[in-house]
């Protein structure tokens, strides 16, 4: 729900500022007030997947998602659409809680680690199909067809929980812990060095990634040229990238301890970074270091993403739904600042992408040197 809310509106963004009367700084805004939904949605969705079980609040997510999405495609002013996407993500937070909550629910350790790729697997398909589903909605529907489809989907999904998802959390399990006792758990969590070495690592990486979400409608396609169509391609050839890593990284962790794999891991967007300011610096021309810069960075978070979550949640299957909440507040939090600095930062070049994203591969990779 996350990542499709995200991604499939993503072409639209030259067509609804030109019918909302607005510019390019404005509609990054509709993301970062995405992203800041996110952050907030999940550290209360938590708690209550722990207090409640995972189904009911996942349910009521979905319910609240379709809910804004329809509000969304009704919307008249940029105003409007900043704060219905912020609503929008309160509800499409639940399934990114949840989904790592239940993942911790059933396995451990080396077994985490697979099913979290797996998990990634099913994630990374949204970045690959939603440009081309909202590029093909755009031209069909026009932009507010693409949330009316959302709204359907959300729809969709809350059949699909009621009918197929078992209760992953026994009554016996679940916490009554009271508003104290909430903080006082995520207070433990950012006091415990095991949890927020990994945490932040892969936070401040994600946060890289939602940089080039933000920017990359602007750079591909206005600043070199790159129609709809190509833009999506390439939008989907890096999240084909997240997914094989990601596939590769389920296969490493069978020979290979989590914990280093993650140390080798982080290396690799060091290596993006570098490239995507040389490419940034060189300007029109910058395209052949851009794209291979965005491949490396992208790609290495199917590695990133499931090993932090699986070596931070690790010693907390008490309060798996917190943590996770917890892992993706960090995340969508950090994600909500980068995409307000390539906003604020927004020059006429890619270097604000280019400088967010080296940034953020760097913090991650001495976070996890310095906390763990």
């Amino acid at each position: 729900m996350g990542p499709l809310a995200i991604d499939t509106y993503l072409p639209a963004f030259p067509a609804i500022a030109l019918s909302l009367g607005t510019d390019a700084a404005r509609m990054q805004g509709t993301l970062a007030a995405y992203f800041a939904g996110l952050a907030l949605g999940q550290a209360a969705m938590g708690p209550a997947s722990d207090r409640f079980g995972r189904r009911w609040p996942l349910l009521a997510g979905l319910a609240l998602f379709a809910i804004a999405s329809l509000g969304c495609a009704l919307a008249t002013s940029v105003d409007q659409l900043t704060l219905l996407r912020f609503a929008q993500s309160l509800g499409g937070c639940a399934g990114m809680v949840i989904a790592r909550a239940v993942v911790r629910d059933v396995a451990q350790e080396q077994a985490a680690v697979r099913l979290m790729a797996r998990l990634m697997l099913v994630m990374g398909l949204a970045p690959i199909l939603a440009p081309l589903l909202g590029g093909w909605l755009l031209s069909v529907m026009g932009w507010r067809g693409i949330f009316a489809t959302l709204a359907a989907y959300a729809a969709a999904m809350a059949c699909v929980v009621w009918f197929l998802l078992p209760e992953t959390l026994p009554v016996e399990r679940r916490r009554r812990d009271s508003m104290m006792g909430i903080l006082r758990v995520y207070g433990q969590l950012l006091a415990d060095r095991r949890f927020m070495g990994p945490a932040l690592a892969g936070a401040l990486c994600l946060g890289g990634m939602f940089a080039y979400i933000a920017s990359s409608p602007f750079v591909m396609m206005e600043l070199h040229g790159l129609s709809p169509s190509v833009y999506a391609m390439v939008f989907g050839a890096n999240a084909a990238g997240l997914i094989l890593m990601s596939q590769v990284n389920a296969w490493a962790t069978r020979h290979v301890s989590p914990a280093r794999l993650l140390r080798i891991a982080l290396l690799v967007p060091l290596a993006g970074g570098v490239l995507l300011l040389i490419g940034a610096a060189i300007g029109p021309g910058g395209l052949v270091f851009l794209l291979p810069g965005l491949a490396l960075s992208i790609a290495a978070l199917g590695a990133i993403l499931p090993l932090s979550a699986a070596i931070a949640m690790q010693p907390h299957g008490r309060v798996a739904g917190s943590a996770s909440a917890l892992l993706g507040t960090l995340q969508f939090s950090l994600g909500a600042v980068a995409g307000a600095l390539t906003g604020l930062l927004h020059d006429g070049t890619a270097l604000p992408m280019a400088v967010v994203v080296a940034c953020g591969s760097l913090g991650g990779f001495l976070a996890y040197r310095v906390l763990r």
